[in-house]
């Protein structure tokens, strides 16, 4: 973790470059917030309003651009650390990948998880929030104020992501295989729908349906127009008239070098290719059958890793944003997988431990025959 803390720090250094270097949301934080006139609670709001409400205090005692930044830096490596805890806590065991490379080294290092979380703006704070949301559910009764500290996060910054983890923790708890005392699915399943119920305007709001009277007809209108209007932006790709399977694949695994928009792109296209070695690997006849009999927490990581990726693919066709956004819920995809080939490795040992057993046993009856 201290590797990884320096590692993250390299990650806001090389954003600043970049932001220097390039068009970044991040210096119109910093100046919104530095020219607000009003006070404090005035800035509190949904998305772009909450992370200008989480900076102000620091601009406020005087932090300059490149303190803020580091802030927001901070934030990020503490999503990575919830993390780490989470995967540590739930898979003790080791797995290997590409022959010799620890699995969950690998993920924790890979560099556009990084960029995305080095730097003032929602990457850095979502990522927080949902690793400490995360975390915080795996045990929710001890840790019931950093499981809401996590939703309120999420769902200032994102109310539609908040709607695809309500789901998928209400999916993965009602249906995972442990057991769950009673009162802990009740308590998860009511705040959560509580929540949803409470926030369904707001939620709505980011797409401009919070007055609408046909949900499935006028979100197929904003679908196209804010694909339209993506592709304008640079490194477009026309996914509307893409089936489904290859919708997705755009989501999780472009650019792939021949399609790299730029030279970030290329670089994000190595890590692509990481991503879709990793998947491979789950492509197998019995991943059905592991879905169906997993834990919660695995149910609830592949409802929410796949409801969000199939909600972004009618809303993004622009690679460079689709690069920021999937950051979001790659680690969900990651725990899966993760936890899949754990399984399969106990399983291996134990089979080969109960067949050393029965050989021993057999050994020694033969002496004992003898």
């Amino acid at each position: 973790m201290n590797l990884l803390y320096l590692y993250h720090l390299l990650f806001y250094g090389v954003y600043l470059w970049y932001a220097n270097n390039n068009p970044s949301d991040s210096a119109g934080y910093f100046r919104h917030v530095n020219e607000h006139p009003g006070t404090w609670l005035e800035l509190f709001g949904t998305d772009t309003n909450f992370i200008e409400f989480l900076a102000y205090p620091f601009a406020f005692v005087g932090f300059n651009y490149n303190m803020l930044m580091l802030v927001f830096a901070w934030f990020g490596f503490l999503g990575f650390m919830y993390a780490y805890l989470f995967f540590r806590e739930k898979i003790p065991i080791k797995v290997k990948v590409f022959r010799s490379v620890d699995l969950l080294t690998l993920i924790l290092f890979l560099p556009n998880m990084h960029f995305w979380t080095a730097s003032l703006g929602k990457g850095s704070a979502i990522f927080l929030g949902l690793m400490m949301f995360t975390y915080a559910i795996a045990r929710p009764g001890s840790r019931l104020l950093l499981l809401v500290l996590g939703a309120i996060i999420i769902y200032y910054i994102r109310p539609h992501v908040f709607l695809f983890v309500a789901v998928g923790a209400v999916v993965g708890y009602m249906s995972g295989k442990q057991s769950i005392p009673l009162w802990q699915k009740l308590a998860v399943f009511i705040g959560l729908i509580g929540g949803l119920v409470i926030a369904q305007d707001q939620i709505l709001a980011v797409v401009g349906l919070q007055s609408s009277e046909n949900l499935i007809e006028d979100f197929g209108s904003f679908s196209e127009d804010r694909a339209e209007d993506l592709q304008k932006a640079g490194s477009g790709v026309d996914l509307s008239s893409y089936p489904l399977p290859v919708k997705l694949f755009t989501f999780w695994f472009r650019p792939l070098f021949i399609d790299a928009p730029n030279i970030l792109g290329l670089i994000v296209s190595f890590e692509n290719l990481v991503y879709l070695l990793l998947f491979l690997k789950i492509i197998k006849k019995d991943f059905v059958k592991f879905i169906r009999k997993s834990p919660a927490l695995v149910k609830m990581s592949f409802v929410i890793f796949f409801t969000t990726s199939f909600a972004m693919t009618f809303i993004m066709s622009n690679l460079g944003i689709i690069m920021r956004q999937k950051s979001m819920v790659m680690y969900f995809l990651f725990f899966v997988i993760y936890y899949y080939l754990a399984e399969k490795k106990y399983l291996k040992v134990m089979k080969i431990r109960k067949l050393r057993a029965l050989n021993e046993k057999r050994r020694i009856q033969n002496l004992v025959g003898n």
